[in-house]
Order: C-alpha cells, then sequence, then structure tokens
C-alpha cells in the first residue's frame, strides 16, 4: 500500500447492549450470579451437593442399558456430567464484580450475516468497542490500543504476531463473553478487556451442517462441522475456507479494491472424556492459515529513483503477507463438590511474513522491507475455587509461559544526497541492511483471592495478584484488587470496583532495533536514518483502574433492562503500538503518563419473538511523553507530545450500536448498526475523521427440505444497506501509515444443511 505520508526512520526495522435475537441474549452483568434472564447457557451455581447422585444415577443406567441402547442416544449418559463440569470451570473463574456482556451461538446466527461474520464484526455490538482498521488491530475495548485478552473454555491463549488475521472461527463459539471493568485477581496481563469462549455444549449428538456463504467482493466461504458422543468421550470439529478481494481495507473509496485477495483457512478441533465422575480430560487445537495482497492505491506520486526506475504505476505494487497461527490445549479438571480445579498446559506458534515490492517500495516510500517475525510459546495455567462454608469461596492460581521470539528484518534503502539536507534528494545506489533479534521469555503470574457472601444481598471479592516479567525489560508488581456487588430490590445490580493492573507488552512488538545499522557513521545517511536517535525499550504499563455501574429491570414494561457503567484509569508507562511503515506490522512504544475515562448506557428489550438493544459510550484517552522507541517519531511530533497531552490516535469519542431481530412465520428478520464518531489523525493526533454509520439488514428461514430435524438455512444479508462510504483511517496520526475507507455495499447469500 503506498501513502504520500514521510516514512519515519526505523520503521521497518522495528521487526519494524446487546443483542437477543431468537430470544437469545447479550447481557451486561456485574456479578457472577447476574445474567439477563435469556442468557442462561452459563448456570455458575448449579454445582452443589446433587452432582454425585445424579452422576451415580446417570452413570448406573448407562452400565444397565449399555448393550440395548444405541450409540445415537450416548449424549444423555455423557450431557450430565459434561454440564456439570461445564458450570464448575464457570464457577473457578467467574466475573466477580466485573462489567460482564454475553452473547451465545444463537444470538450470533441471529445477527445479519450470522457466524459467517469474523469475530471482530460480532464484537462491534458490545457496547463500548471500537471499529478500526485491520492493520491497527481491528477494534479497541474502552479506547484501548489492544490489551485484549482471549480466553477459551477458560484458557488464556497467549498474544500471536500477526496484523490482522484472526485464528478463530466464529462458527466454534458456544457463547462468548466480553468483561471489562475493575477485573478480578484471576486475569492479568491484557486487562482493558478478557474476551472468554466458551466453545458449543449442544454439538455432541452426531450430527453436523455443511454450508456455503459468498456474494459481493468475490467472496465465497465454505465450512463444515460435527460433533458426537462415544461412549464417555464427547467431540466436535470445524473447518472453514474463505477467500473475497476485500481482505483489508480499502485504500480508496471505489466500491472494488486493487489487489486485495486473500485466502484463509480455518480449523478447530474438541475432544472431552470423562475419566470418573470427578474427573474430565478435554484437548482443544486450532490452526489459521492466510495470505493476504497488500491492496494497492492508484495514482501516487513517485518521490525517489531506484534501480534506474522513477516512474512506477502505484496500482501494479505487489506486496503481500502471509500468516500462520496455530495453538494446543490440554486441560485437567476436577470437581468433588467442595474443590474445583482446572490445570492446563497450552502452546501457540505464530507466524508472519511480509514480502515487499523490492522496486515500488523503494520509488514510492525509500524503504523496502522484508520482514518475518515467529513466537513459540508453551506454558501452564492452575486455578482452583475452595467453597469454604457457605459465605466465602477462595480462589487461588497460578500461570508460566515462556516465548522465544526471532525477528528478522531485511531493508534496503537510499542514501541521502546531502545528509545536511534532506530535501536534496537521494542517490540511485541502494543498499541493504539486516537486522535480527531473538529473545526467550518468561511471564509468571500468580493471585489469591476471596469470594465473601456478607449478605445474601451484598458480595465482596478481594484478592492480591503478583506478575514477574523477565523480557527485553525486568519488572514486576503486586496488584490488589477489590470490587462490592449489591442487589438492594429484585432486578437492580450495583457494582463499583478498583483494580491496579500490570501489562506486560508483547515480545515481538516490544523487540529492539540497532539503529547502528542505518545511521552515521556505521551506515551513511540515508532514507531509514532516523531524526530522532533514541531507541529506549519498550516498558509494562502500570495502572489504577476504578469502575462503577447499575443494571436494572424495568418491570412497568417486561423484557426491557437498562444499564449505565463508569469507568477512569490512570496509567504510568502507558502502551501503544502502531504501523510505522509499508509493512502490516506493528511496533510498540509507552507514553509516560495516560489517562482514560468513559460512560457507556445501554439498553435491551424482549417481547416474545422480538428483541432490540442499543448502546452508547462516551470516552477519552490522553496521553503525554513517548519514554520508549522515540526514534519512531519526527522531533517536531516528539517535542509536541512532550508538552501536551495528546489523544492517542485510537481514542474515539462516541461509539454506539443498536439493532433488531423478529421471528415471524420462521422467518427471521434482522438489523445491526455502528456508529463511530471517528478515530484522531493529523499532526499529533490533533483532528479526527467525520462520523459515520453503518447498517446491516438480514434474513434467514429454515426450511425442512431433508427432514424436520434436520433444517436447511437460507440467509440473506446486505452489508452496509445504504453504501455510507466513511474513513476509518486517513493515513495521518500517529502510527498511521495508509488511508482505509470502510466497506461498500455488499449482497451475500447463504445456505446450510445439517446433517
Amino acid at each position: 500500500m503506498v501513502s504520500s505520508k514521510a516514512i519515519l526512520a526505523g520503521s521497518s526495522l522495528a521487526a519494524l447492549t446487546l443483542f437477543y435475537p431468537g430470544g437469545s441474549a447479550m447481557a451486561q452483568t456485574t456479578a457472577p450470579t447476574t445474567t439477563l434472564p435469556s442468557v442462561e447457557v452459563d448456570a455458575p451455581k448449579q454445582t452443589q451437593a446433587p452432582r454425585r447422585p445424579k452422576v451415580r444415577v446417570a452413570v448406573a443406567k448407562r452400565r444397565a442399558t449399555t448393550q440395548a441402547r444405541p450409540q445415537t442416544e450416548a449424549p444423555a449418559a455423557v450431557e450430565g456430567p459434561s454440564d456439570r463440569f461445564d458450570a464448575a470451570r464457570q464457577s473457578v473463574l467467574p466475573p466477580g464484580g466485573a462489567t460482564t456482556h454475553t452473547l451465545n451461538h444463537q444470538a450470533i446466527e441471529a445477527l445479519p450475516q450470522g457466524s459467517n461474520a469474523s469475530l471482530d464484526k460480532v464484537l462491534l455490538q458490545f457496547p463500548g468497542v471500537t471499529q478500526d482498521s485491520a492493520a491497527s488491530g481491528d477494534l479497541h475495548v474502552r479506547n484501548e490500543h489492544a490489551n485484549l485478552q482471549y480466553r477459551i473454555n477458560g484458557v488464556m491463549l497467549p498474544d500471536g504476531v500477526g496484523a490482522f488475521g484472526q485464528i478463530l472461527d466464529t462458527g466454534i463459539v458456544g457463547s462468548l463473553s466480553l468483561l471489562t471493568g475493575a477485573l478480578p485477581a484471576q486475569y492479568g496481563q491484557r486487562t482493558a478487556g478478557v474476551l472468554d469462549i466458551t466453545t458449543k455444549a449442544d454439538a455432541f449428538n452426531n450430527s453436523g451442517v455443511v454450508g456455503v456463504y459468498g456474494g459481493s467482493h468475490g467472496t465465497i466461504s465454505t465450512n463444515v462441522e460435527y460433533g458426537g458422543t462415544a461412549g464417555q468421550t464427547q467431540y466436535f470439529l470445524s473447518g472453514r475456507f474463505l477467500q473475497n478481494n476485500l481482505g483489508i481495507e480499502n485504500p480508496t473509496p471505489s466500491v472494488n479494491a486493487i489487489h486485495d485477495r486473500t485466502n484463509q483457512e480455518k480449523g478447530f478441533l474438541y475432544l472431552s472424556t470423562m475419566i470418573d465422575p470427578t474427573s474430565r480430560l478435554t484437548f482443544m487445537s486450532g490452526v489459521s492459515n492466510a495470505t493476504f495482497q497488500i491492496p494497492n492505491n492508484p495514482g501516487q506520486t513517485p518521490a525517489y529513483t531506484a534501480f534506474g526506475v522513477s516512474d512506477f504505476d502505484s496500482s501494479r505494487l505487489n506486496e503481500h503477507q502471509n500468516e500462520f497461527n496455530q495453538f494446543n490445549v490440554v486441560s485437567y479438571q476436577t470437581s468433588n463438590g467442595e474443590f474445583d480445579t482446572q490445570t492446563s498446559y497450552f502452546n501457540r506458534y505464530s507466524q508472519l511474513h511480509f514480502y515487499p515490492d523490492p522496486i515500488g517500495d523503494l520509488v514510492f516510500n525509500g524503504v523496502s522491507s522484508d520482514v518475518y517475525r515467529q513466537s513459540v510459546v508453551n506454558g501452564i495455567q492452575q486455578d482452583t475455587a475452595w467453597r469454604i462454608g457457605y459465605a466465602h469461596t477462595l480462589r487461588f492460581g497460578l500461570s508460566v509461559s515462556a516465548e522465544r521470539t526471532l525477528v528478522n528484518s531485511g531493508t534496503t534503502v537510499l542514501p541521502l544526497a546531502d545528509p545536511a539536507d534532506p530535501t536534496a534528494g537521494t542517490i540511485d545506489a541502494p543498499f541493504s541492511v539486516f537486522d535480527s533479534s531473538a529473545k526467550t521469555g518468561w511471564l509468571i503470574g500468580t493471585y489469591v483471592q476471596d469470594e465473601w457472601k456478607i449478605t445474601n444481598n451484598l458480595t465482596l471479592n478481594a484478592g492480591l495478584r503478583f506478575d514477574q516479567m523477565y523480557q527485553f525489560v525486568d519488572a514486576n508488581q503486586l496488584s490488589p484488587r477489590v470490587s462490592l456487588t449489591w442487589k438492594p430490590f429484585d432486578g437492580t445490580t450495583f457494582h463499583a470496583g478498583y483494580a491496579r493492573n500490570f501489562t506486560p507488552p508483547s515480545q515481538v512488538i516490544a523487540s529492539p532495533v540497532n539503529l547502528a545499522l542505518v545511521t552515521p557513521p556505521g551506515a551513511p545517511a540515508n532514507t531509514q536514518t532516523p531524526e530522532v536517535g533514541q531507541n529506549s525499550p519498550v516498558l509494562p504499563e502500570r495502572s489504577h483502574v476504578f469502575d462503577v455501574g447499575v443494571v436494572q429491570k424495568i418491570y412497568p414494561i417486561p423484557g426491557l433492562e437498562v444499564g449505565a457503567d463508569a469507568y477512569y484509569k490512570k496509567a504510568r508507562d502507558l502502551l501503544d503500538d502502531g504501523q510505522f511503515g509499508a509493512a502490516y506490522v506493528l511496533s510498540g512504544f509507552n507514553y509516560d503518563r495516560g489517562e482514560n475515562v468513559g460512560v457507556e448506557l445501554k439498553s435491551t428489550y424482549r417481547n416474545g419473538n422480538f428483541s432490540a438493544y442499543a448502546n452508547l459510550a462516551w470516552a477519552k484517552q490522553i496521553a503525554t511523553s513517548v519514554v520508549s522507541n522515540q526514534y519512531l517519531f519526527g522531533a517536531d511530533e516528539l517535542a509536541y507530545i512532550s508538552g501536551h497531552y495528546i489523544y492517542t490516535d485510537h481514542a474515539q469519542m462516541l461509539s454506539g450500536s443498536a439493532g433488531a431481530s423478529y421471528l415471524w412465520e420462521g422467518t427471521r428478520y434482522s438489523v445491526s448498526m455502528i456508529y463511530g464518531s471517528g478515530l484522531r489523525s493529523g499532526f499529533a493526533n490533533t483532528d479526527h475523521l467525520p462520523g459515520y454509520t453503518q447498517v446491516n439488514f438480514g434474513l434467514s428461514h429454515d426450511f425442512n427440505i431433508v427432514a424436520p430435524n434436520k433444517p436447511t438455512t437460507v440467509r440473506f444479508d446486505v452489508v452496509n444497506a445504504f453504501d455510507t462510504i466513511y474513513q476509518i483511517r486517513d493515513g495521518s496520526g500517529i502510527g498511521v501509515f495508509a488511508p482505509q475507507y470502510g466497506p461498500r455495499r455488499g449482497f451475500y447469500v447463504g445456505m446450510s444443511q445439517r446433517f
């Protein structure tokens, strides 16, 4: 992709609320036991004394009938214990006073595009979630850049190295919950939000689904999934292939992007077996392989001469990027009524390779960078809940992970004709430099916390967390967490909380660069020589977070619920990152001080087959003084930030979402909307882009063509129905390399068959 924005030195060397369709719900809660009526997939309190009798009855019944019962009825013998263990896992890792928004699989399917939408597009329906470009992380939670933690069945997935590839497919989701606010002590590292994904729990009935979906922008997607039960073992597997001509946002407002093809394959496997009535062993594995063409911006003016070429058609640039991700998780879970534990081993392999256009990038940017990033993570996580009588539940745990990262950057640059006068141009004598950084780092975290039911209506959750990092910087912190949940009346829930957070930077993004390779006297002054030759290491972020909120059911209007939440964050060494060169990779840095404040409002309504929601969030994040990787900035911008509080580039003042769903005579009608007042732009983020609204429509119907219990689902969706032309990014602002536009209007048709 080409931008007229000047390339900062060292850029490539840095390695450069809520939806309830179909009777399902997205809910905001403030305590482990507070869930909207229509979301009942997680029942954390069904873990008490009745377990053992139920298990004995189920097992005895199975043994007595094992010879006569056909295998297709096997789920009846396993679902009871499995459901108990799912509930026990929720008891181990409850939200504990945090603000929680939940969306289950049925609600996702009722949205426009359903599970054919990528996970980040689904998350935009949560309050306080802001849309961004793929190069900048797809989305932001409460105006934070990245700092979002992904968990699958309670196990934390380590960060990958990809800029825009997503490893998880929406189709595997049984339910997903976004936790924000003052998180309890069991949640460390990424703390802007925790996306807790629970895999499908209703997919083990020896059946499956095959589907095809496609339409505008050359989109074709095929998917297949199957789940079943064999004895005491449950299994589920899924796969999806996606191909389209809009892999990354279009840098122009045109309907069709130039050179923007993507191919993506994703797979997922879940295996779970009951060892005995008190223990379960689970294995999960996911893989994602994706290739992306980097879209072109035609009509750009060449700025340099390289290899004798000074005239180059920017629409014919040929950059592309490959991303590969894989994770594996093995979990051993026990539950005996008094203790619930889950011990997990996890690993993740992540790889990214950006291929430049060797001549075109030099002609337009003065730099051509071949960037390779790789990360291998292995770790263990253990969490325990111990019920001490009625009033107290003690929770404690430990996590340890080791990460090996490799960052290579092979860069071709042009020497300056006059080092004292950068405007004098360059010499057509390209030379190459190679920078490499490898590191094995460690992250260690441990916590203990007590959930104290002071009264039936008042719960105090207090804990202490300790984190230690050994990476490019060694640091640690002891972090207190406390929250109070109060239910003074039926249907009313107040919560208030405080959390001290410690956030290590992503090791890949924090990898240092060797500025001597492009800085005199080690090298002639060139197009990569930074204006500021300072390269302080990226530091962990330390912050105080305060959060208070209320959720209220409006009984005079059955089905209506409203809520409000306010938060304030004060941070030292506020983490941020950005794309500072043509390569679609991110480089990290810190602001010395930062503040983040916001208010979220939500309302939901459900009446029979009709449901609707609306969210509105106001937020403001400001920061001052860059204290790491200063070479990424121009001297004037760096000086301005040192003397002023500025908006971070991903700060958006207002964001909103709304929608509705209605099931009428077997046909589902749905609409969703997102609104943004515009992300920051301009010198030191002193400006912002215009606001926008995108509206999507969906229509689906089940036909009983094969059999009544094996429906054929046909759907039709319109994305950006009013063809609104809007910019997500305009190519200006801190860490923003090129413009990106929202999608133009698209029409999509899909069909799926259950078998």
